[in-house]
């Protein structure tokens, strides 16, 4: 009987195991930042169109994510800001990826939740290391399609120069950029 017990129990234990992937919601899911302005102020922008996947054990507390940031959905809440970054003196758009990608490994668990992302930030055609840590991650069945749907903050923060985004450096700019991304993803099944 014991043994007939533990036979039924184990494919339900390794069912609750097994990683999820989930998409991530495109308008749940907003990317922001903040940059310098010559010392004297900073500015705020975000960007309005990602997507991606995060796949999350949850008994394990790992998995992986990824974000595909759409650069020409930028938006400073000010056109004229906003058309400045798309062209030749920043991103470039026109000759340049229109993409950013961050792609990253769940780590660091405590009490079984991961509390940061160890990755990797692809920008202006130059990818380099950046951690996000996660200042909440949490999950719940979805109240209209009952499937799981996972949100999270995570931020972190990198130097522009090192993606080639010098503008105005010369004249006093900081390069640190903080980076936020907010996001909500649901389960495929």
């Amino acid at each position: 009987m014991k043994h007939l017990l533990l036979a039924l129990c184990l494919p339900m234990t390794l069912a609750h195991a097994a990683p999820v992937t989930y998409q991530i919601d495109p308008a749940h899911t907003f990317p922001s930042f903040e940059a310098d302005h010559m010392g004297i102020s900073v500015w705020r922008g975000k960007l309005n169109r990602s997507s991606g996947s995060v796949v999350y054990d949850k008994a394990a507390g790992a998995g992986t994510v990824e974000v595909n940031m759409d650069l020409s959905s930028i938006d400073f809440g000010l056109s004229a800001m906003n058309d400045w970054a798309r062209g030749q003196s920043f991103f470039n758009l026109g000759s340049k990826p229109g993409t950013a990608v961050y792609k990253g490994r769940l780590a660091a668990p405590v009490n079984g939740v991961p509390s940061k992302v160890e990755g990797e930030l692809s920008l202006n055609g130059v990818t380099r290391p950046v951690t996000l840590s996660i200042s909440a991650l949490k999950c719940v069945p979805h109240p209209l399609s009952k499937r799981d749907l996972c949100g999270a903050d995570a931020f972190g923060s990198f130097q522009r120069d090192d993606f080639g985004l010098a503008v105005g450096k010369d004249f006093g700019f900081k390069m640190d950029v903080a980076l936020r991304i907010q996001i909500e993803a649901l389960a495929t099944e």
